[in-house]
C-alpha cells in the first residue's frame, strides 16, 4: 500500500469502530473503548504499528499528574507535524497533560472516543475540544 492508500484504510478502520461505546481502558469494537485504545488498535489493524502494550492508567490521571503518559505512547510511533491530513493524529491538553486523542478525517472532522458518546464524529474546533491546546502527529515520513 502506497501512503493514500494506507491513510485512506486508517480512516476506514476508525469508521468501523463508530458508535462503540467509551470505556476506559478498553479495546473490543463494539463493546468499549477509550480515546487511546482506538488509536493504537486503529493503525495496528491496519499494519502501521505493533499493538503497543499500555500500561493499566487510572482514568483521571491527567487531572492531578505532569507526567506525559499519553503523549509519551504517541511520540513512540508518530512524529509531530505542522498540519494535519487524513489519518494523522491530533491531541489535546485536558488536566494537566496532553490526554485526549483522535483520527482526523479531514481537519477539523475527528474521529474520537469520547466519554457519554463512545466513538463518533467530532468537529474539533466545537464543544469540548474548542478553544483547547493542541498538537498534530504522523506516522508517515515528514
Amino acid at each position: 500500500m502506497n501512503e493514500l492508500q494506507q491513510r485512506q484504510a486508517v480512516i476506514a478502520e476508525a469508521r468501523t469502530w463508530l458508535s462503540t461505546p467509551w470505556h476506559h481502558d478498553a479495546a473490543v469494537k463494539g463493546a468499549g473503548v477509550d480515546c487511546g485504545q482506538i488509536i493504537a488498535k486503529v493503525f495496528a489493524a491496519v499494519g502501521l504499528i505493533e499493538r503497543p502494550t499500555v500500561a493499566e492508567y487510572p482514568s483521571d490521571w491527567a487531572l492531578h499528574r505532569s507526567e506525559e503518559r499519553y503523549l509519551d505512547v504517541v511520540q513512540q510511533y508518530a512524529h509531530r507535524i505542522d498540519a494535519p491530513q487524513p489519518g494523522d493524529i491530533v491531541v489535546w491538553k485536558f488536566g494537566r497533560t496532553f490526554s485526549h486523542g483522535a483520527i482526523v478525517v479531514q481537519w477539523p472532522q475527528v474521529i474520537h472516543a469520547q466519554r457519554n458518546e463512545g466513538v463518533c464524529y467530532a468537529d474539533a474546533t466545537k464543544g469540548i475540544l474548542e478553544g483547547r491546546e493542541h498538537m498534530f502527529y504522523s506516522v508517515w515520513a515528514a
